[in-house]
């Protein structure tokens, strides 16, 4: 998944990287409003789940500040290529045994939470999953296309 996660954000990094600000900034009606503030949350959540997992840095802010977290496209591009960078590392030296206790971490009100490390693992994934949908479908109904998202197309690059 680590993977597919690095393969997706750099076909929007492509995207992302045609479009105007303006576009980009647009609300689009969905959850977060427009694609770019979509692109900071998602980028935001991966982030805080890393900090979790791996005890490296965690971002500022909470949800509501997670959608200005970079300030334009270019930043988001390098902080979204460090950050498919260190859940690639991570994921390369997971174990099976590791997915297999518990994680004690802290969510963005202050309370401690516990849950088995390997529903926190699937809920990062399909997070990201979730809103890269989103903003796939905010950049098609913005005339872009983009690349294919089935995951036999990327077994197909390798």
């Amino acid at each position: 998944m680590a993977r597919y996660n690095t393969w997706q954000n750099s076909g929007l990094r492509d995207v992302v990287d045609k479009m105007s600000d303006a576009e980009l900034r647009k609300d689009r009606g969905a959850f977060f409003g427009s694609v770019m503030a979509t692109l900071n949350h998602l980028l935001w959540g991966d982030m805080i789940w890393m900090s979790r997992f791996d005890m490296g840095e965690a971002p500022p802010g909470g949800i509501t500040e997670s959608v200005h977290l970079t300030p334009t496209k270019a930043v988001w591009a390098a902080e979204r290529f460090r950050m498919d960078g260190r859940i690639t590392e991570w994921a390369r030296h997971l174990k099976a045994i590791d997915l297999a206790g518990d994680l004690n971490w802290t969510n963005t009100n202050g309370e401690a939470k516990t849950d088995r490390m390997w529903v926190c693992v699937t809920h990062f994934f399909n997070h990201q999953t979730h809103h890269r949908g989103q903003v796939h479908a905010m950049l098609t109904a913005a005339g872009q296309t983009l690349p294919a998202t089935d995951i036999p197309a990327l077994l197909d690059r390798h």
